[in-house]
Protein backbone atom coordinates (compact mmCIF):
# COMPACT_ATOMS: atom_id res chain seq x y z
CA UNK A 1 0.00 0.00 0.00
CA UNK A 2 0.91 3.70 -0.77
CA UNK A 3 0.47 6.83 1.14
CA UNK A 4 0.79 10.15 -1.28
CA UNK A 5 2.15 12.89 1.04
CA UNK A 6 1.47 15.60 -1.19
CA UNK A 7 -1.35 16.13 -3.10
CA UNK A 8 -3.51 18.15 -4.54
CA UNK A 9 -6.29 16.78 -4.79
CA UNK A 10 -9.37 19.07 -4.18
CA UNK A 11 -7.60 20.66 -7.20
CA UNK A 12 -10.68 20.36 -10.16
CA UNK A 13 -8.37 17.96 -12.13
CA UNK A 14 -9.62 15.88 -9.43
CA UNK A 15 -12.65 17.30 -7.97
CA UNK A 16 -14.52 17.29 -11.28
CA UNK A 17 -14.78 13.85 -11.75
CA UNK A 18 -14.48 12.82 -8.23
CA UNK A 19 -16.20 9.45 -7.84
CA UNK A 20 -13.26 8.13 -10.49
CA UNK A 21 -10.68 9.84 -9.17
CA UNK A 22 -11.51 7.83 -5.96
CA UNK A 23 -11.67 4.75 -7.85
CA UNK A 24 -8.40 5.03 -9.49
CA UNK A 25 -7.11 5.84 -6.21
CA UNK A 26 -8.50 2.60 -4.46
CA UNK A 27 -7.17 0.39 -7.83
CA UNK A 28 -2.94 2.46 -7.19
CA UNK A 29 -3.51 0.77 -3.74
CA UNK A 30 -3.17 4.01 -2.35
CA UNK A 31 -4.41 3.69 1.29
CA UNK A 32 -3.74 7.59 2.42
CA UNK A 33 -3.43 10.71 0.34
CA UNK A 34 -2.41 14.10 2.15
CA UNK A 35 -4.30 16.92 0.53
CA UNK A 36 -1.93 20.31 1.20
CA UNK A 37 -4.06 23.46 1.11
CA UNK A 38 -2.30 26.78 -0.80
CA UNK A 39 -4.98 29.47 0.71
CA UNK A 40 -7.41 29.48 2.97
CA UNK A 41 -10.66 28.99 -0.22
CA UNK A 42 -9.45 25.81 -0.25
CA UNK A 43 -9.76 24.72 3.38
CA UNK A 44 -13.49 24.03 3.07
CA UNK A 45 -13.06 21.57 0.26
CA UNK A 46 -10.09 19.69 1.60
CA UNK A 47 -11.86 19.11 5.13
CA UNK A 48 -15.19 17.97 3.26
CA UNK A 49 -12.73 15.48 1.28
CA UNK A 50 -10.77 13.97 4.56
CA UNK A 51 -14.35 13.77 5.82
CA UNK A 52 -16.45 11.91 3.37
CA UNK A 53 -13.46 9.23 1.63
CA UNK A 54 -11.39 7.30 4.33
CA UNK A 55 -8.19 7.64 2.18
CA UNK A 56 -7.80 11.00 1.86
CA UNK A 57 -6.37 13.30 4.95
CA UNK A 58 -5.51 16.83 5.14
CA UNK A 59 -2.79 19.51 5.88
CA UNK A 60 -3.95 23.64 6.07
CA UNK A 61 -1.70 26.11 6.02
CA UNK A 62 -0.57 29.44 3.73
CA UNK A 63 1.65 28.55 0.41
CA UNK A 64 4.47 31.30 0.15
CA UNK A 65 3.22 32.06 -3.81
CA UNK A 66 -0.05 32.95 -2.94
CA UNK A 67 -0.87 36.59 -1.48
CA UNK A 68 -2.54 36.50 2.08
CA UNK A 69 -3.80 38.48 5.10
CA UNK A 70 -3.48 38.71 8.72
CA UNK A 71 -7.01 37.72 8.73
CA UNK A 72 -5.88 34.80 6.95
CA UNK A 73 -3.50 33.40 9.39
CA UNK A 74 -6.41 34.22 12.21
CA UNK A 75 -8.10 31.91 10.09
CA UNK A 76 -6.54 29.19 10.10
CA UNK A 77 -5.43 29.44 13.22
CA UNK A 78 -8.87 29.19 14.60
CA UNK A 79 -9.43 26.07 12.57
CA UNK A 80 -6.47 24.45 14.15
CA UNK A 81 -7.49 25.51 17.51
CA UNK A 82 -11.07 23.41 16.38
CA UNK A 83 -8.78 19.91 15.75
CA UNK A 84 -10.33 19.08 12.73
CA UNK A 85 -11.38 15.30 12.26
CA UNK A 86 -8.50 13.91 10.05
CA UNK A 87 -5.87 17.26 9.86
CA UNK A 88 -2.36 15.65 9.99
CA UNK A 89 -0.03 18.92 9.28
CA UNK A 90 0.24 22.26 8.34
CA UNK A 91 1.15 23.14 5.19
CA UNK A 92 1.73 23.88 2.60
CA UNK A 93 4.08 26.52 3.93
CA UNK A 94 7.08 27.74 3.37
CA UNK A 95 9.60 30.13 0.90
CA UNK A 96 9.69 30.66 -2.43
CA UNK A 97 12.80 32.73 -4.12
CA UNK A 98 11.70 31.25 -8.11
CA UNK A 99 8.56 33.26 -8.40
CA UNK A 100 8.83 36.89 -7.47
CA UNK A 101 5.70 37.72 -7.05
CA UNK A 102 5.23 37.81 -3.17
CA UNK A 103 7.22 40.14 -1.19
CA UNK A 104 10.29 38.09 0.43
CA UNK A 105 9.26 39.82 4.04
CA UNK A 106 6.09 38.77 3.47
CA UNK A 107 6.82 35.45 3.04
CA UNK A 108 8.88 35.14 5.90
CA UNK A 109 6.16 36.57 8.33
CA UNK A 110 3.64 34.15 7.27
CA UNK A 111 6.06 31.26 7.30
CA UNK A 112 7.54 32.10 10.90
CA UNK A 113 3.78 32.14 11.89
CA UNK A 114 2.72 29.16 10.82
CA UNK A 115 5.97 27.49 12.13
CA UNK A 116 4.77 28.62 15.50
CA UNK A 117 1.06 27.35 14.80
CA UNK A 118 2.86 24.19 13.85
CA UNK A 119 5.01 24.27 17.09
CA UNK A 120 2.05 25.22 19.02
CA UNK A 121 -0.19 22.46 18.04
CA UNK A 122 2.67 19.86 17.87
CA UNK A 123 1.82 19.27 14.13
CA UNK A 124 4.11 18.14 11.48
CA UNK A 125 4.88 20.26 8.95
CA UNK A 126 4.85 20.40 4.44
CA UNK A 127 7.32 22.75 3.26
CA UNK A 128 7.87 24.15 0.24
CA UNK A 129 11.59 25.18 -0.56
CA UNK A 130 12.53 26.81 -3.60
CA UNK A 131 16.23 28.51 -4.33
CA UNK A 132 16.16 29.22 -0.29
CA UNK A 133 17.17 25.78 0.84
CA UNK A 134 20.08 27.59 2.99
CA UNK A 135 17.67 30.22 4.52
CA UNK A 136 15.21 27.31 4.95
CA UNK A 137 18.12 25.53 7.19
CA UNK A 138 18.52 28.48 9.21
CA UNK A 139 14.63 28.71 9.61
CA UNK A 140 13.77 25.45 10.40
CA UNK A 141 16.79 25.13 12.91
CA UNK A 142 15.94 28.17 14.50
CA UNK A 143 12.22 27.01 14.86
CA UNK A 144 12.73 23.54 16.45
CA UNK A 145 9.73 22.06 16.07
CA UNK A 146 8.92 18.94 17.65
CA UNK A 147 7.33 17.30 14.87
CA UNK A 148 9.78 18.48 11.93
CA UNK A 149 8.12 17.40 8.73
CA UNK A 150 8.58 16.98 5.08
CA UNK A 151 11.10 19.15 2.48
CA UNK A 152 8.27 18.61 -0.41
CA UNK A 153 9.65 18.13 -3.55
CA UNK A 154 13.15 18.15 -2.78
CA UNK A 155 15.40 18.66 -6.09
CA UNK A 156 19.03 20.00 -4.26
CA UNK A 157 21.74 18.08 -3.46
CA UNK A 158 22.64 15.47 -1.43
CA UNK A 159 24.71 17.53 1.07
CA UNK A 160 21.62 19.79 1.32
CA UNK A 161 19.67 16.57 2.29
CA UNK A 162 21.76 15.86 4.61
CA UNK A 163 21.45 19.25 6.56
CA UNK A 164 17.93 18.89 6.78
CA UNK A 165 17.96 15.26 7.84
CA UNK A 166 20.30 15.61 10.57
CA UNK A 167 17.71 18.64 11.59
CA UNK A 168 14.77 15.61 11.42
CA UNK A 169 13.43 16.21 8.47
CA UNK A 170 11.94 13.78 5.82
CA UNK A 171 12.96 13.94 2.49
CA UNK A 172 9.52 14.04 -0.08
CA UNK A 173 10.82 11.56 -3.14
CA UNK A 174 8.73 12.63 -6.02
CA UNK A 175 8.65 13.04 -10.05
CA UNK A 176 12.04 14.80 -10.39
CA UNK A 177 14.15 11.35 -10.37
CA UNK A 178 11.91 10.35 -13.32
CA UNK A 179 14.39 12.61 -15.10
CA UNK A 180 17.91 11.28 -16.03
CA UNK A 181 18.99 14.86 -16.18
CA UNK A 182 18.59 15.30 -12.76
CA UNK A 183 21.60 13.79 -11.44
CA UNK A 184 22.09 15.43 -8.72
CA UNK A 185 18.89 14.97 -6.81
CA UNK A 186 18.57 11.14 -8.27
CA UNK A 187 22.58 10.57 -6.60
CA UNK A 188 21.69 12.31 -3.82
CA UNK A 189 18.46 10.06 -3.59
CA UNK A 190 20.08 7.12 -4.02
CA UNK A 191 22.67 7.47 -1.41
CA UNK A 192 20.24 9.05 1.68
CA UNK A 193 19.15 7.28 4.87
CA UNK A 194 15.92 5.10 3.91
CA UNK A 195 14.87 6.06 7.10
CA UNK A 196 14.57 9.86 5.89
CA UNK A 197 12.34 9.56 2.66
CA UNK A 198 8.87 9.91 2.21
CA UNK A 199 6.89 9.10 -1.26
CA UNK A 200 4.84 12.39 -2.95
CA UNK A 201 3.59 12.91 -5.76
CA UNK A 202 2.13 16.73 -6.16
CA UNK A 203 -0.49 16.19 -8.17
CA UNK A 204 -1.65 17.77 -10.43
CA UNK A 205 1.86 19.31 -11.05
CA UNK A 206 5.20 17.96 -11.32
CA UNK A 207 4.62 15.30 -14.17
CA UNK A 208 7.13 12.21 -14.68
CA UNK A 209 9.68 12.37 -17.49
CA UNK A 210 7.55 11.57 -20.26
CA UNK A 211 4.20 13.11 -19.19
CA UNK A 212 5.20 16.45 -19.67
CA UNK A 213 2.15 18.67 -20.55
CA UNK A 214 -0.31 16.02 -19.12
CA UNK A 215 -2.05 16.12 -15.65
CA UNK A 216 -0.34 14.54 -12.91
CA UNK A 217 -1.91 11.97 -10.82
CA UNK A 218 -1.80 10.46 -7.18
CA UNK A 219 -1.45 6.91 -9.10
CA UNK A 220 2.07 8.12 -10.33
CA UNK A 221 3.09 7.14 -7.09
CA UNK A 222 3.64 3.52 -7.93
CA UNK A 223 5.93 4.97 -10.46
CA UNK A 224 7.51 6.73 -8.63
CA UNK A 225 8.10 3.90 -5.80
CA UNK A 226 9.50 1.53 -8.89
CA UNK A 227 12.04 4.14 -10.24
CA UNK A 228 13.09 4.97 -6.44
CA UNK A 229 13.53 1.07 -6.38
CA UNK A 230 15.98 1.27 -9.07
CA UNK A 231 18.18 3.83 -7.62
CA UNK A 232 18.64 1.87 -4.27
CA UNK A 233 20.37 -0.81 -3.40
CA UNK A 234 17.77 -2.68 -0.74
CA UNK A 235 14.98 -4.65 -2.23
CA UNK A 236 12.04 -3.01 -3.29
CA UNK A 237 9.57 -4.81 -0.44
CA UNK A 238 12.08 -3.21 2.08
CA UNK A 239 11.74 0.10 0.37
CA UNK A 240 8.10 0.23 0.28
CA UNK A 241 7.83 -0.92 4.43
CA UNK A 242 10.27 1.11 5.39
CA UNK A 243 8.49 4.42 3.90
CA UNK A 244 5.43 3.30 4.93
CA UNK A 245 6.92 3.63 8.25
CA UNK A 246 8.24 6.91 8.03
CA UNK A 247 5.14 8.08 7.01
CA UNK A 248 2.86 6.84 9.47
CA UNK A 249 5.53 7.61 12.21
CA UNK A 250 5.76 11.07 10.83
CA UNK A 251 2.03 12.12 10.43
CA UNK A 252 1.03 10.23 13.61
CA UNK A 253 -2.56 11.34 13.56
CA UNK A 254 -3.17 9.25 10.12
CA UNK A 255 -5.53 5.78 11.15
CA UNK A 256 -2.96 2.99 11.31
CA UNK A 257 -5.53 0.40 11.40
CA UNK A 258 -6.08 -0.27 8.20
CA UNK A 259 -2.02 -0.18 7.29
Amino acid sequence: MFIDTHCHFDFPAFTNNLNESINRLRQANIAGLIIPAVSVTHYETILQLANEHEEIYAALGLHPIYQHTETDLQQLTQIIEESPNKLVAIGEIGLDRYNLTVDWQQQLTFFRSQLSLAKRFNLPVLIHSRKTHDVMYHELHQANLPCRGVIHGFSGSYQQAMQFIKLGYYIGVGGVISYTRANKTRNAIAKLPLESLVLETDAPDMPLSGQQGQINRPENIVEVFKILSQLRSEPSSQILNEILTNTLTLFNRINKIKF
